[in-house]
């Protein structure tokens, strides 16, 4: 199995992860409805018998319940798995203190003594400082209870300002999770990746199939019908997928020639950005296979190329 690692010399793992958003998660993904406990196991499962074992996953990602499946799931399995989780700054968090006690919290739940990364999940601070926070960060490195550490959903510059930060301790910023898809390329636009690569962080890509559009089953023709959130959204409207069409067209036609899926080629095509490892969510054993079929193979430059300039709408 191909690796990259984390940063400049953090852990090394699966150029794919699985996010774990819905594991748990009522209010956005409907848990408890048409899927629970058993089909979250055998998408772990399923992920980790793919060769996949690197998962993301937040305090606030079922109020908590995503860390607690995953530190139940990983008992269960004696391979090595890596473990991605965030410290949100919440409004009542105003001390360095506050770092150190949702860790304790986190890794509880997770029922392990420490992660492969520990992401800031907004740049959004209230009244806890970029630098207090980083340095509380920092601290637990020091400690091992983390080995890297990250950012999520930070500009350039505030990415720029926490890296300085961390590196006035001796301790690198490994990464920053951002959206970022064929549909959603702003972070090229607006220098994010320009800048990461100058400071050598890796992109962690969040929503990398648009919410399900780049799979091809959702068309202006026909397909499946947008349920829940997706039915409110503008993309999901017969005028939006009409727009997307020469996206999907192109993710078809290439699906076709390596005999992979369309969201097989539009992870593909992230990862061969370099330096950007894709986070499709997996509910089931089906959809974290589906993910795995992203690996063991790669786009031609020619293909890159092509997927690139039909997409050039969304960069802004």
């Amino acid at each position: 199995m191909e690796t990259i690692t984390l940063g400049q010399n953090g852990p090394t793992v699966t150029p794919l992860c699985i996010g774990t958003w819905a594991w748990g998660d009522k209010l956005f993904w409907s848990y408890g409805n048409d899927y629970g406990p058993e089909q979250l196991q055998a998408a772990f499962t399923a992920a980790i018998d793919a060769g996949v074992n690197f998962f993301d996953t937040a305090e606030v990602y079922g109020l908590g319940l995503s860390e607690q499946f995953l530190g139940q799931f990983m008992q269960k399995t004696d391979k090595p798995v890596q473990i991605a989780t965030k410290f949100g700054p919440l409004p009542w968090r105003f001390q360095g203190q506050s770092v150190a006690d949702a860790l304790t919290d986190s890794l509880k739940r997770l029922q392990v003594e420490r992660v492969a990364l520990y992401q800031v999940h907004w740049p959004f601070t209230f009244f806890l400082s970029q630098e207090t926070l980083m340095n509380a960060l920092a601290d637990e490195v020091q400690r091992g209870r983390i080995e890297t550490i990250g950012v999520s959903n930070y500009s350039a510059q505030q990415m720029r300002e926490a890296h300085q930060i961390l590196a006035a301790r001796g301790v690198p910023l490994a990464v920053n999770q951002v959206r970022y898809s064929l549909l959603t390329r702003q972070i090229e636009s607006k220098g994010i990746c320009d800048t990461a690569r100058e400071l050598g962080v890796t992109i962690l890509a969040y929503s990398p199939l648009a919410q399900g559009l780049l799979t091809g089953k959702y068309t202006a023709s026909g397909g499946e019908t947008p349920s829940g959130a997706r039915r409110l959204d503008s993309r999901f409207s017969k005028e939006g997928l009409q727009k997307i069409e020469p996206v999907i067209s192109l993710l078809r036609q290439l699906g076709e020639k390596h005999g992979h899926t369309p969201a097989q080629v539009a992870l593909n095509w992230l990862i061969a950005q370099g330096n950007v490892i894709p986070i499709p969510g997996a509910k089931t054993a089906q959809q974290a296979q589906q993910n795995a079929g992203a690996l063991g193979w790669r786009l031609t430059s020619d293909e890159v190329a092509q997927l690139e300039e039909v997409s050039r709408p969304w960069l802004k």
